[in-house]
């Protein structure tokens, strides 16, 4: 079945692509080439055909013009909005011209603490497990013994694994052990993982939105009341400067309801005068939305004609 006729059948069988909702898609990098530690990764291909897909078969609509329009009852059927979280370089240097190229906008929810030459706590571990000089790691402290460090593949496996293990743990204490294993590595970390303030001003010029995403991507839930008001409205003020324009719009860092962030959470960013907020619970938006809590979902299947389709199935799954 051609792609044209794939889409053609799931306008007419699933009515809910005609029924004013919104689908956001959520990334994070965009890399030049496959990385064999993390093989799902997208990279710059994978990148231009499924923007190419969203070009001839959706409606790419900015995160802004979208909801604008959602609200108002007038959102074109198929719509969809791109959206990146955290500040990665690539994101100016490899997925803005794919954008640029198929002409589709999209919002860059930046994390102000990591920008020029900062690195986020877990690509502190993937890059000193990659980057590692040992054959192997003590792991005691995580309750996970010694490892072996074998290829790339099973140096991501451990990667993640060790992220899954620190991630809901108090910052200072995921602190302590993301430096502990990057002192048993010996690597030298990358200092050019990270947006500078140059990019997110080249994003900003390009036509796309910028968005806040805390100072330091904490996990909020854990945050005292006013160290959350800090981190959300810091970064913020961090980006209006660099920008020279208000920023407006937030996503949560992680972004699961209850488990990575709270109502307490979402009620300080409505009280901070944000315009809105995204999470990552999976769905589709309406009207009838958290306009504090819109769910996002990018399908992960490697062939354009299954990524289609399963995009097409999400516009079922409201929120």
């Amino acid at each position: 079945m051609s792609l044209t006729t794939l889409v053609s059948a799931a306008g007419r069988v699933l009515s809910a692509t005609r029924d004013n909702r919104l689908l956001i898609l959520i990334y994070h990098r965009v890399q030049p080439n496959t990385d064999p530690m993390f093989p799902g990764e997208v990279d710059a291909a994978t990148f231009d055909w499924q923007l190419a897909l969203l070009r001839r078969h959706c409606a790419p609509l900015s995160l802004r013009q979208g909801v604008s329009l959602m609200r108002a009852g007038k959102l074109p059927e198929r719509a969809v909005a791109v959206t990146f979280d955290d500040g990665y370089a690539d994101n100016a240097a490899v997925a803005l011209p794919i954008l640029q190229r198929h002409a589709v906008p999209a919002t860059f929810f930046v994390a102000t603490g990591f920008l020029n030459g900062g690195l986020m706590w877990n690509d502190a571990i993937i890059e000193s497990v990659r980057r590692a000089s040992r054959t192997t790691l003590d792991l005691q402290a995580l309750g996970a013994g010694r490892a072996e460090l074998g290829d790339l593949g099973s140096r991501g496996l451990l990667a993640e694994r060790i992220i899954r293990a620190v991630k809901h743990l108090p910052q200072s204490e995921r602190a302590a052990h993301v430096r502990a294993i990057q002192e048993q590595s010996g690597a030298t970390l990358p200092v050019d993982l990270m947006l500078n303030s140059a990019q997110v001003r080249q994003l900003a010029e390009a036509g796309m939105d910028i968005g806040a995403h805390t100072t330091t991507h904490p996990i909020l839930r854990t945050l005292e009341d006013e160290q959350a008001r800090q981190e959300i409205d810091r970064s913020r003020r961090e980006l209006e400067s660099m920008i020279g324009s208000a920023v407006t719009l937030f996503a949560y860092p992680n972004g699961r309801p209850g488990d990575d962030y709270t109502r307490r959470d979402r009620d300080l960013v409505e009280a901070l005068g944000f315009e809105l907020a995204v999470s990552t619970q999976w769905g589709v938006a309406t009207r009838a939305s958290d306009r504090f809590q819109f769910p996002r979902f990018t399908p992960w299947d490697a062939t354009p004609a299954r990524w289609l389709t399963r995009l097409l199935l999400m516009y079922r799954q409201a929120v």
